[in-house]
């Protein structure tokens, strides 16, 4: 998906068809993944939130500094909840608010992506606070 400052990122179910595989790629699941590709982990928990929010900081920012010039996907179990919500978070790393952000994954990703309300919460607290993370 295009994310409105024109970065290009893919957003899918960690277990579907990898298509054409990424450079790079962020994932949010319980255990580490194994790819044939470099990528990044977060612990989260389905329906949760990222165990350690300054590691998600990190390496979201690492997935929109990436993309730049590489082929990026992030992904959870579902493709849904957790991916939505880093892939909100690159949209407001592309300087939308949290709420506008989530509207537009929603929108342009899929309708029922950030599936919690502490999803959005995160989003628009603990994600944003202290973030070293500069738009460009």
């Amino acid at each position: 998906m295009q994310l409105p400052g024109g970065r290009m990122v893919r957003g899918r179910k960690f277990s579907a068809d990898v298509g054409i595989m990424p450079q790079w790629g962020l994932y949010a699941l319980w255990r580490e993944p194994s790819t044939a590709w470099p990528h990044g982990w977060i612990r989260w928990s389905d329906f949760g939130l990222p165990l350690d929010n300054d590691r998600a900081r990190t390496l979201i920012g690492q997935a929109y500094e990436r993309s730049k010039v590489e082929r990026v996907e992030v992904g959870c179990g579902g493709g849904r909840g957790r991916t939505g919500t880093i892939l909100a978070a690159l949209v407001m790393l592309d300087g939308l608010d949290a709420a506008s952000a989530v509207a537009w994954v929603r929108e342009h990703y899929d309708h029922g992506a950030v599936e919690t309300p502490w999803q959005r919460h995160w989003l628009a607290g603990r994600f944003w606070e202290n973030s070293s993370t500069t738009n460009d």
